[in-house]
């Protein structure tokens, strides 16, 4: 049988087949699973039939819980229901999966298997998600790669309705879910055919109808229960036939050889290796490798993991096996082994087998690439039972060694490794690249692409592989053919032309001329290029983007010049096939963005300058300078590596003192990245001295300080305003740390405007004085004159929130840092994980950081739903520890003859700040009676702290709203900062019930039908809370006031921040955030206000508006600035205008009642 043939990720592939399957799917955004939900809701607003000729029904539930108990409810009434998920989200489905394989429900849940959170949140990829729901009853079939995930995707379905067990299809989170390949795709008439229609009828027929009724779900005694639970054993025992069934006839139409564990390898192997997942086809692919120099090696995939039929899994092993290695993708700590190697012992006792080795292995945990030099490595491994791959464990010495890393690859397979920037397009060209490659060529393709932890802005590798041969290396190229680098940056950080073949390709997007490369570019780098003959080729792809009209976006002109360098397709054919792209990812945004395109596609391949290599190169020397000496463990052993991309050589001793996963505070200080292309150049002459520059500053970069006349003799400064003491006043930004936003800029008062923004090349040694004045003492004056609480005040306390990796032009980190500013050295953070943990707990480089006192933010990440619950219980603890400490001084107080410690008792218990906790401990030195002990003991606890709890509308809104509302309606002295983004940012901007009616996300492609949930009014509604709406970008004033006043009050506070998010489409871009904010507050789109409960002591109305009265006639104006609601004016002109009328209609009459709130 011919199937279509289609180029997709393993996430594609799933929704793909599950679409037949499905009448109702209910999901819940989480990374790397979201795709999966995203292409069904798709598939089904482009009107798609499934098997029984309707488009699916998707809906987006509030958690991973809430989907899995909308699956369930589905099933029991009768519809084949479908989720998606991965890690937390499948552990939070866990108690429904009980109950759907107890009620014989055949639902089916895909999950693209991730790190569950332990020390640390991971996003990547290995399956202790999975392994936790192996006892659950349902049943757990397990892909290799994305062609398995289409083919046994329809086996999960069809052995889930005629079986009656529930299925969970897993496969690797990002290894295989992001992996592109060339996938033969289902169609219906097949899958139809297949589908056991009897069995589907029958579970029609038991569906709840009061048409039919009865009882499910009953309370059940000692009695019956567990006869009842026995009474399920028929259907798991019968369930690996049916599975095999389904396979047998999908190998009959297919010619595939799929089985439930399948063998491969030599027929007289005497070592084999156990696995699933898309390890198997590294595995796979060095077994073939070894056993043609005359090795005896085989595999065993395992397919159908739940439930484990011993018989056919013993039946695979060849007689003449003598050791048997289990790897397993986990760590379960404690325990005698990992799941499937206990799983292979128990099946392994009785057989023929029972009396031989077998061995335990961990890799790839959180997608650590395991290679086939680590697969060898195991293979001649007989002196470690239990091992580890892939990391070098110095500590418990169980490790393997990689002795080499063979080329297991086909010879014809070209490999291909580009370097860029996050939201640079080089991602996005380069899956375009491989879909034209595989949907106009005969040839097979690869695309895997791995990132760091960092918003847009980040490192992006993109690894592709082309060739006439199946590519089975689901593994990272460490041995190009083609490298570029689309950061010239990079070029200093990173080792990028070492894993260049002899003979290999090089193009460098740079600004520099080539007369310019022998000064510009390392000595290894060019060393290694005349040594190793590579063809270096030069391009300036901002140059060109700029005169296309495609501004910072370069992915189509290197686009263009890789066709050109790989002449893997004909170039006119590439530019024909390159321009089709465009028309169809860009034609819905008009006609000026698929011009500009096509204009960089035609001027890209005709502007690649091949650099002539000089001979001296070969002897390139490095030039002498003064390297940074830093004298701290954590920066020289872990930041530095991990930056330089070489954390994965980090050994297991480096990271012993971190096993609890607490890490220093202020390392993103070290990392320097220089990625902007332009960077802000102050101007003294026009500069008024607001402050408003650094006061929005993203990344904090920007900053203003006071110098004295001495300190100001080798700077350019001005006379400080107002005069005070002759001292001076300066402006710098760290260019190194600038994402080149261009908010301070866009923000600045003065005319003419008192910053510029200039290329980063000419910048580069302003630097040095940005380092100068950071070194500098804050001048005690200068705080006494200029008060925290207002904005000029407030830029000269040090930011405690300092370059961190969020997006350029963030509109979350502003507020962090301005709190951090206003209360830093004694705040507790409990953050929800999302955009604002990720951007402010990355390892290695952690923006939050410390005072000059050493205090600075305590921060702390549990979860995505338990956030507010965890800061609360934080705040608990401390205000336990607090009060027993402030009794231990107030009884010392009573007895003690020290009139200074008196003294000093009775200022702290009046004012319980830092500066009166370390003056009263001090004069405790001398004092060793018990009472004094018990003081010490508790110093860290004497102060009062503020306590914070941060999270994005999403978890406000949705996953966290029940722990929210509690804990505001406890009364607790807790403050509650709200990022509203308005959608799901972290996860690619999927709705939230903070996006409002007409904006087009994720899951409502066609623009929200329903209208924002007003979670301020439901704060207010409890009257006891202190709630505020905020835009900074509207009301500088406003913000820090509110802040302020919000910290101040004796009980629970929200403030909800606006934060204008990438993902919005902002017409003017990132660097618009600020101005976007007040667009939106005139419009009436976003208001602001205070409700503050300590005005009612005053006889005053507790609800202020901040705002003036909205100007209607800017709404739709506001609307028309932004792609989220241009796109659904596109898409249904008609349905767009009424939800548009809706949303304006709410917001209008959101302030009206405000308004009246405020007058009574």
């Amino acid at each position: 049988m011919i199937r279509k043939t289609m180029t997709m990720d393993g996430n594609s592939a799933a929704a793909w087949v599950s679409y037949f399957f499905t009448d109702t799917a209910a999901v819940y955004p989480i990374t790397p699973s979201t795709p999966m939900a995203e292409s069904v809701d798709y598939m089904s607003d482009s009107g798609r039939r499934n098997l029984f000729g309707f488009p699916v029904s998707l809906v987006e539930m509030q958690s991973e819980a809430g989907a899995a108990g909308a699956v369930h409810g589905a099933l029991a009434a009768g519809a084949l229901a479908s989720t998606y998920t991965a890690s937390q989200g499948l552990l939070l489905m866990i108690p429904d999966i009980y109950k759907m394989a107890g009620e014989l429900l055949p639902g089916v849940i895909h999950t693209a298997a991730r790190c569950v959170s332990s020390h640390a949140l991971s996003i990547f990829g290995d399956h202790s998600d999975v392994y936790a729901c192996r006892q659950t009853g349902a049943a757990m079939l397990c892909s290799s790669n994305p062609q398995e995930v289409m083919d046994l995707g329809a086996v999960a379905h069809l052995s889930a309705i005629s079986g009656r067990i529930p299925f969970i299809h897993f496969f690797d989170g990002f290894r295989t879910s992001h992996e592109i390949r060339k996938v033969e795709a289902w169609g219906e008439e097949e899958l139809y055919e297949l589908l056991d229609h009897e069995a589907l009828k029958n579970f029609r027929d038991r569906a709840l109808n009061p048409a039919n009724p009865y009882m499910r779900g009953t309370a059940q005694n000692p009695d019956i229960f567990f006869q009842n639970r026995e009474a399920c054993n028929i259907y798991y025992d019968r369930l690996p036939e049916i599975a095999e069934n389904y396979m047998k006839k999908i190998n009959e139409l297919l010619g595939t050889d799929y089985r439930l564990f399948n063998y491969s390898g030599a027929p007289d192997a005497e070592h084999i290796i156990v696995a699933m997942g898309s390890v198997t086809d590294t595995i796979e692919e060095t077994v073939e490798y070894l056993n043609k120099k005359g090795g005896k090696y085989g595999l065993i995939r395992v397919r159908l993991y739940r439930p484990f039929s011993t018989e056919r899994f013993i039946s695979e092993i060849p007689e003449t096996v003598k050791r048997i290695t289990v790897l397993d993708r986990t760590k379960e700590p404690g325990a005698v082994g990992e799941p499937l190697f206990l799983d292979v012992c128990a099946a392994l006792r009785g057989s023929a087998f029972c009396n031989i080795p077998v061995y335990s292995g961990r890799y790839g945990l959180a997608s650590k690439d395991t290679t086939p030099g680590q697969i060898a490595a195991v293979f001649r491994n007989i002196q470690k039972p239990v091992f580890t791959i892939g990391i070098t464990d110095d500590v418990t010495h169980l490790s393997l060694e990689t002795e080499e890393e063979p080329d297991t690859v086909p010879e014809d397979t070209m490999s291909c490794k580009v370097w860029g920037l996050g939201s640079d397009g080089t991602v996005g060209a380069n899956k375009n690249t491989i879909k034209i490659i595989g949907d106009n060529t005969d040839l097979h393709v690869q695309g895997y692409f791995s990132y760091d932890s960092k918003k847009s802005g980040g490192l992006t590798i993109s690894h592709l592989r082309i060739g006439a041969e199946p590519i089975k290396s689901s593994y990272l190229i460490s041995k190009a053919d083609f490298a570029a680098c689309h950061n010239q940056s990079y070029i200093n950080k990173y080792d990028i032309v070492s894993d260049l073949k002899n003979g290999g390709t090089f193009l460098l997007n740079t600004s520099w001329k080539e007369e310019e490369l022998d000064e510009k570019l390392p000595a290894e780098v060019k060393r290694y290029i005349a040594e190793n003959n590579i063809d270096f080729y030069i391009i300036d792809g901002f140059k060109i983007a700029a005169e296309a009209g495609t501004g910072h976006r370069i992915n189509t002109v290197l686009q263009s010049a890789f066709f050109s360098l790989t002449n893997i397709i004909p170039m006119d054919k590439a530019v024909e096939y390159m321009i089709n792209a465009v028309k169809k990812t860009y034609g819905k945004k008009g006609k000026n963005i698929v011009e500009s395109n096509i204009k960089a596609i035609e001027m890209g391949h005709k502007s690649i300058v091949k650099v002539k290599i000089p001979s001296d190169w070969v002897n390139a020397q490095e030039k002498q300078e003064n390297s940074c000496q830093v004298d701290n463990d954590f920066i020289k052993n872990i930041q530095i590596p991990c930056n330089q991309q070489k954390g994965d050589d980090i050994p297991v001793s480096a990271l012993v003192d971190y096993a609890d996963g607490v890490f220093p505070l202020g390392t993103a200080a070290y990392e320097k990245r220089g990625i902007a292309p332009r960077v802000p150049v102050w101007i003294p002459e026009n500069c008024i001295q607001c402050n408003f520059c650094s006061y929005v500053c993203p990344h904090a970069v920007i900053r203003p300080f006071v110098l004295t006349e001495q300190e100001a003799e080798n700077v350019k400064t001005v006379l400080l305003k107002p005069i005070l003491n002759k001292m001076r006043f300066l402006v710098a930004p760290s260019v190194m740390d600038c994402t080149g936003c261009g908010l301070c800029a866009g923000i600045c008062p003065a005319d003419p405007k008192a910053l510029e923004m200039k290329p980063f090349e000419e910048q580069k040694e302003k630097q040095k004085v940005f380092d100068y004045a950071k070194s500098l003492e804050p001048k005690k004056e200068v705080m006494e004159k200029f008060k925290a609480g207002t904005i000029k005040g407030s830029q000269f306390r040090k930011p405690l929130l300092e370059f961190s990796g969020a997006c350029a032009g963030c509109g979350e980190t502003p507020y962090a840092r301005l709190i951090t500013q206003l209360f830093g050295e004694k705040m507790f953070i409990a953050n929800a994980t999302g955009c604002s943990s990720i951007w402010g707990g990355s390892i290695p480089s952690i923006p939050y950081t410390c005072g000059r006192s050493g205090r600075g933010p305590a921060w702390a990440n549990s979860l995505f739903e338990d956030n507010a619950e965890f800061g609360y219980g934080i705040m608990l603890a401390h205000n336990t520890l607090h009060e027993r400490a402030v009794n231990a001084v107030k009884e010392l107080a009573e007895k003690t003859i020290n009139d200074n410690f008196k003294t000093a008792a009775e200022n702290f218990i009046e004012n319980q700040n830092d500066e009166n906790a370390d003056i009263m401990i001090n004069t405790l030195e001398k004092e060793f009676n018990e009472e004094a002990e018990k003081i010490k003991k508790y110093k860290k606890y004497l102060s009062k702290k503020s306590h914070w709890i941060f999270g994005g509308d999403g978890w406000a809104y949705d996953i966290g709203f029940g722990g929210l509302d509690h804990v505001i309606a406890s009364g607790a002295n807790i403050n509650i900062f709200v990022f509203d983004t308005e959608i799901y940012s972290n996860t690619g901007g999927q709705t939230s019930k903070a996006t409002p009616a007409g904006a087009a996300a994720q899951f409502s492609p066609s623009g929200k039908e329903s209208s924002k949930k007003d979670l301020a009014a439901m704060a207010m509604s409890y009257g006891n809370v202190y709630t505020a709406q905020i835009a900074m970008g509207a009301d500088l004033n406003q913000c820090i006031k509110t802040i302020i006043e919000a910290e101040a009050y004796n009980g629970p506070s929200l403030i909800i921040g606006y934060a204008p998010c990438i993902s919005h489409g902002i017409k003017g871009g990132m660097s618009s955030c600020m101005a976007e904010q007040k667009r939106a507050v005139e419009a009436g789109y976003w208001h602001l206000f205070r409700f503050n409960p300590d005005l009612r002591k005053q006889q005053k109305n507790p609800l202020i508006i901040d705002s003036k009265k909205p100007e209607p006639e800017k709404y739709r104006e506001f609307l028309s600035g932004e792609t989220r609601f241009s796109i659904t004016s596109l898409k249904d002109p008609e349905n767009a205008e009424k939800l548009f009328e809706k949303a304006e209609k709410t917001a209008m009459q959101k302030y009206e009642l405000l308004q009246k709130i405020s007058e009574l």
